[in-house]
């Protein structure tokens, strides 16, 4: 069985290159939402696995979107991990004070994203 994963981010185009990846090289089941409201409203409906989340997004941003998550009981124990392209200036401690399990930069290897994801979330090497 495929493992589902939410996939969270404003920008279209690094959703649809980030979805790929992770379907075509890594096995997962995909969904993918451009904000914050749109990841709450879906995991309402259906439950994933994990959850990849934009960090900086307009209006809920991936911080904010956490808490949200962790208030509800039904979505307070999905794993999370950050998806961000701030490099430099992002405090990588307060992010994971947050809850998250990790951090994915941007630019990522599509090759490689489903590996780090796996090895953030502790899946074998055989899973995604």
């Amino acid at each position: 069985m495929k493992r589902s994963l939410l996939l969270v981010d404003d920008d279209e185009a690094v959703r649809a290159v980030t979805e790929s990846a992770l379907q075509l090289v890594g096995g997962w089941s995909v969904t993918s939402v451009g904000s914050g409201i749109d990841a709450l409203r879906v995991t309402r409906i259906t439950v994933p696995d994990a959850i990849l989340l934009d960090v900086m997004m307009p209006g809920l941003d991936g911080p904010a979107t956490l808490l949200e998550l962790r208030k509800d009981p039904s979505t307070a124990s999905i794993p999370v991990i950050f998806f961000t392209a701030m490099i430099v200036d992002i405090d990588h401690e307060a992010l994971l004070s947050t809850g998250a399990l990790g951090v994915v930069f941007k630019p990522f290897d599509p090759m490689n994203l489903s590996i780090q994801i796996a090895e953030i979330l502790g899946f074998g090497p055989s899973e995604p």
